[in-house]
């Protein structure tokens, strides 16, 4: 008679500003975790029409796509699918959840990108088609006076400043910060850092059992 897999929960957390690479970090980790792997969109939850008049499209943005070096891609993904082997040798079933969010306030990955890199990032795809078809087109001043306000804000209690500044002595343990260049060499590095972050904690226990 076999027995029956124990079963562990991973939730990957991906934090960032607007326009940071969170969601196409979080799409080249599900490709080297196995397949039924989840990301989790926190916009998704936002209620429609109670944002203060200020609602975040950002899940709906373009996306422009960028490549990461297959060899680095196929080490991550061999490495990946040993541990969840050696898992289940050991009686247990990896169950992993992707969360990308502007605002995670417990997120263990968090990518770092400039001002001006963001700012040029959200100017070059300023037009979101919308879930119900209309269009919304930033007003002018939207990112300066609303998302990078509202991104410094949230973050305050977690770098000594923003854009260069440590991460605070409480959050030195649970956050790493992943700082992602331009183009194909720049994500290939973060989602590098970020798989190592991954695994790492795994390794060290991360994540909850749950009852069959």
């Amino acid at each position: 008679m076999t027995s029956q897999l124990r079963k562990r929960i991973i939730v990957v957390g991906i934090g960032g500003a607007s326009c940071s690479g969170k969601t196409l970090l979080a799409k080249h980790l599900r490709r080297a975790l196995p397949n039924g792997t989840n990301i989790i969109h926190q916009d998704d939850f936002c209620p429609t029409g109670q944002h203060g008049g200020h609602p975040s499209h950002d899940h709906l943005n373009k996306q422009v796509e960028v490549g990461i070096r297959e060899a680095v891609f196929s080490k991550w993904e061999d490495r990946f699918h040993k541990y969840i082997n050696e898992q289940r040798d050991q009686g247990v079933e990896l169950i992993w959840y992707i969360v990308d969010g502007f605002v995670l306030y417990w997120d263990k990955i968090f990518l770092r990108v400039p001002y001006d890199t963001l700012k040029a990032r959200r100017d070059e795809r300023q037009v979101y088609v919308l879930q119900h078809g209309g269009v919304w087109v930033d007003p002018p001043g939207y990112f300066e006076k609303i998302v990078w306000p509202g991104y410094v804000k949230a973050h305050s209690s977690i770098f000594e400043e923003i854009e260069k500044g440590p991460v605070k002595q409480e959050w030195a343990d649970r956050l790493r910060v992943v700082q992602p260049g331009e183009g194909e060499e720049g994500m290939t590095l973060a989602f590098n850092e970020a798989c190592e972050a991954v695994l790492e904690q795994c390794k060290a226990g991360a994540g909850s059992f749950i009852s069959a």
